[in-house]
């Protein structure tokens, strides 16, 4: 999945369902990641065994799992972690001098380059990619079986 295709399904499902969906900013994702940790990853400080699915984690798939087969962070959340990759809105930056601090999405007009987070299971993923700190960069048109997304929806939640 590339960025540009994510950006298109979010729009796609706004425009048939009414409701605004989009990619999260790569603050929120790593608000969302951590579920109110401070730990490198939401549950602990050590990768351990069976916590998710990753290159060297002790996980029994060779691909992505299924959604569900590992617990979920304190938020509810499964696969923050770990799984495939998730693009998320923000432009790639060196550091975060400068970043907003409202958690919105960072962007240029001639972003060359979009940030994924998450980890997978590929194997050039290894576990030290799940950190929840953990992020990466490519071209918006950047494919591979180990990239995904994660949606968020904004709006009035008033309306289930």
């Amino acid at each position: 999945m590339t960025w540009d295709q994510a950006i298109r399904y979010a729009a796609w499902l706004s425009s048939i369902s009414g409701k605004t969906y989009r990619l999260l900013s790569e603050a929120e994702w790593e608000y969302a990641a951590r579920a109110g940790t401070q730990t490198t990853y939401s549950w602990g400080n050590e990768i351990g065994r069976g916590s998710a699915n990753c290159n060297g984690c002790g996980s029994q798939w060779a691909g992505p799992s299924p959604v569900g087969s590992f617990k979920p962070n304190a938020f509810g959340l499964y696969d923050m972690a770990g799984n495939v990759w998730q693009w998320v809105q923000d432009c790639y930056h060196p550091n975060y001098n400068g970043a907003p601090t409202d958690g919105s999405e960072w962007t240029v007009d001639d972003c060359k380059l979009h940030v994924f987070r998450g980890g997978s299971w590929g194997p050039s993923s290894l576990p030290g990619a799940l950190r929840s700190a953990y992020r990466f960069r490519q071209g918006s048109d950047f494919r591979n079986t180990n990239l995904g997304f994660r949606l968020g929806r904004t709006g009035n939640f008033a309306d289930k």
